[in-house]
């Protein structure tokens, strides 16, 4: 065989390995949602739920400097139902819990980067004794800005795994729906699942009540990336704080990575 036939089947076998890397790539993309849940100057770097306001800042900047295309987590949702092409770079952000340091600190923090964000809202929790939960108003206040919309995360904490009742279940999942519409007079359209857990009952109530999708956190490789109803999240803590991890986390390809080294 001459030198140029060796050559040229060379850089075949490259092109085609190449071309398949790429489509493997491309298959294991994962719209990045992030999740936090509370932002705070005082923040341990232990703590598996919180980072301090000036990581949050830090990563917000980032994303908007490195011209990420920022989603309200329902236009990203609905991309994903209508099984539509998601933009290069595209990620969400989310909380859960309803915190009032989302208000105190991350809320100017979004303000200042006109970066959207969707704060999931436990409605027994809104305005409790102790004043470390929104309240009304302050929930108000972010629903005007146009920049944070509001999702359902249940009446209380509990996980609704443990709840065997069914029409406790309803209560929980129907019930905060219908607080969050009356009280904020706009559509509630994604529920987040208390502590990540859910089963086929708890799913299809979900669907029964009106909500267009829903969120958790690592339900594993045997749900599709694609299921509106167990959208898979990325919790941010304090781990993140190196911005060359928050990297990776947004990437895009860091539950295709989880996925496979959580099952090792």
């Amino acid at each position: 065989m001459s030198k140029r036939k060796v050559l040229s089947s060379i850089f075949g076998v490259i092109f085609i390995a190449g071309f398949s890397f790429g489509f493997f790539l491309k298959s294991q993309y994962v719209a990045p949602i992030l999740m936090y849940h509370s932002v705070h100057p005082g923040a341990a770097p232990g703590n598996r739920l919180a980072v301090s306001a000036e990581v949050f800042e830090r990563q917000m900047r980032f994303l908007k400097r490195q011209n990420y295309n920022v989603l309200p987590l329902e236009e990203l949702a609905d991309l994903i139902r209508h099984k539509k092409r998601i933009p290069p770079k595209s990620v969400a952000i989310t909380f859960d819990d309803g915190y009032k340091n989302n208000y105190t600190y991350a809320f100017p923090i979004l303000k200042k980067y006109n970066l959207p964000a969707m704060i999931f809202i436990i409605t027994n929790e809104v305005g409790r004794p102790g004043g470390d939960r929104l309240s009304w108003d302050e929930i108000s206040q972010m629903r005007d800005s146009g920049l944070i919309t509001f999702g359902s995360h249940a009446l209380g904490p509990e996980p609704l795994t443990n709840i065997k009742s069914e029409e406790q279940l309803r209560r929980e999942i129907f019930d905060s729906r219908k607080v969050l519409r009356e009280k904020l007079s706009q559509k509630v359209n994604i529920f987040s699942y208390p502590g990540g857990g859910f089963n086929a009952q708890i799913r299809q109530l979900v669907i029964d009540a009106g909500y267009k999708g829903a969120v958790t956190t690592s339900p594993g490789k045997k749900f599709p990336n694609d299921d509106i109803f167990a959208l898979k999240r990325l919790r941010i803590s304090a781990t993140c704080d190196n911005l060359f991890v928050f990297w990776i986390e947004s990437s895009g390809f860091y539950t295709f990575i989880k996925e496979h080294r959580d099952s090792d």
